[in-house]
């Protein structure tokens, strides 16, 4: 594998930036040093003025692969992810198939190898039926980042919201719970209720319809679970301002038993913009009223909010211009979310430091990943170089599949130079590298 010797640059790790050089030897970092000479055959890359950022870990994305490879694949997310700066990501099972049986998550794992340009994971998928099959991930918790419960609607079959078989989940599962919690009750009343008085509804009406009281309901439901049966369980995507009374800023983060993420949309859009993007800005839990906003950076800042991710999930043009109650929901991010982020950081609103610790170190604590996450000597060379120059997301530099972004015509004050996915340059200056593909993300669990 090919050596390189980045020099001058400025180290973003551990809540510190440095000015050093680091070398990195067999995929992973060699040395890290004030000023680093060696007789080693490696390529020279001039750092001066960049920062030097751990890869991202995105922990909650679709890629689509297999069955729904009209909107999304494997290969294009993970190409569109390693452009912006995301070095591993961990993906759900609700693809068609659903990953409900070791041989079905096993072919997901099998598609990453040949195809990813990222390191990746792939979680397992629950039903109301298939509790045999989910527990048997239990020998593998090494080897999967989790297992994911549906306990708010979703598409097909992967609703749970039988007792019986969550206690039976939460109790027996040795692995990470990962969960979206929005409670199928309380959003049916919700629409049920405007179609009374509404003829069409429209985007505007989402966040009425899954409103805070149904993501309130459903993580503590989840809590609850998880408390009684000391489960290790991680809410997705948390949404309101309600629910931020149910997490802690405990630390050291390794000690917290329930930990929480935030989506960058969440953190960016409100529901004043509804008005102007409707249903491409349409996504489950939905994006709410501005005071929720507000106190989702809050809970970010003080370490309540514990990852930022993105909670990629593309969908087709034309499958966003349906009738808002037809359209479908999610949003494609994975390629920008680094670069929305150190916008913020540009703004002033959070430091460098602190954005990296949501985007890479709190992922890789969180999930127990093995040797990722961090820039020391020995760990994989998952890194990023990123420059102080305009970017503006544009139809030509998109690289979904689904061919579009809500955040199509921003500029960030940032952009991103350089990818190096465990060693590997896999993006340099726009162009890829192929040779190589990411890795399977390893565990470090008793």
């Amino acid at each position: 594998m090919q050596g390189y010797l980045i020099k001058n640059t400025k180290i973003v790790n551990e809540g510190t930036c440095i000015n050093a050089d680091i070398l990195i030897k067999d995929g992973r970092i060699e040395k890290i040093a004030p000023s680093i000479s060696t007789n080693l055959k490696v390529q020279e890359i001039n750092g001066e003025g960049q920062y030097l950022l751990p890869g991202a870990i995105d922990d909650q994305v679709h890629f689509r692969e297999p069955g729904l490879t009209h909107k999304a694949n494997i290969y294009t997310e993970s190409k569109a992810a390693v452009a912006g700066g995301v070095t591993s990501f961990m993906e759900m099972p609700n693809t068609n198939p659903p990953a409900f049986t070791q041989e079905l998550l096993e072919a997901k794992y099998s598609i990453g190898a040949e195809t990813s340009l990222a390191n990746y994971s792939f979680f397992m998928g629950t039903s109301q039926e298939n509790i045999e099959e989910v527990l048997k991930t239990n020998a593998k918790k090494n080897e999967v980042c989790g297992i994911k419960i549906f306990m708010g609607s979703s598409t097909g079959n992967l609703l749970v919201d039988n007792p019986i078989v969550l206690e039976n989940i939460f109790s027996k599962s040795e692995l990470l719970i990962a969960t979206h919690c929005e409670e199928e009750s309380i959003i049916k009343k919700n629409k049920a209720a405007l179609e009374a008085v509404k003829a069409i509804l429209e985007p505007s009406d989402h966040p009425i319809i899954r409103n805070e009281e149904a993501c309130f309901e459903s993580s503590w439901k989840a809590i609850q679970l998880a408390q009684k049966f000391d489960t290790r369980l991680h809410i997705l995507h948390i949404s309101t301002a309600k629910e931020l009374q149910l997490f802690s800023n405990l630390r050291p983060l390794k000690d917290k038993r329930i930990t929480s993420e935030v989506c960058v949309h969440h953190l960016h859009f409100t529901s004043d913009d509804y008005a102007t993007l409707g249903n491409l800005i349409k996504c489950n839990p939905a994006i709410k009223a501005p005071e929720n906003k507000k106190a989702l950076w809050e809970g970010l800042l003080d370490d309540r909010l514990d990852i930022i991710a993105t909670d990629h999930a593309p969908h087709t043009w034309d499958e966003k211009q349906e009738a808002y109650v037809h359209a479908h929901a999610g949003l494609p991010l994975v390629q920008h979310s680094l670069m929305l982020m150190l916008k913020y950081v540009h703004e002033g609103k959070l430091s460098m430091e602190k954005m990296v610790e949501k985007m890479s170190h709190a992922v890789a604590t969180c999930f127990q990943i093995k040797d990722r996450g961090f820039i020391r000597e020995g760990y994989y060379a998952d890194l990023v170089l990123v420059g102080e120059k305009p970017y503006t997301v544009t139809k030509q530099n998109i690289l979904y599949k689904c061919g579009w972004s809500p955040l199509e015509g921003t500029t960030f004050p940032y952009q991103i130079n350089s990818t190096f996915v465990s060693g590997h340059l896999a993006y340099h200056l726009g162009e890829f590298n192929e040779s190589n593909k990411g890795a399977r993300l390893q565990f470090m669990r008793d």
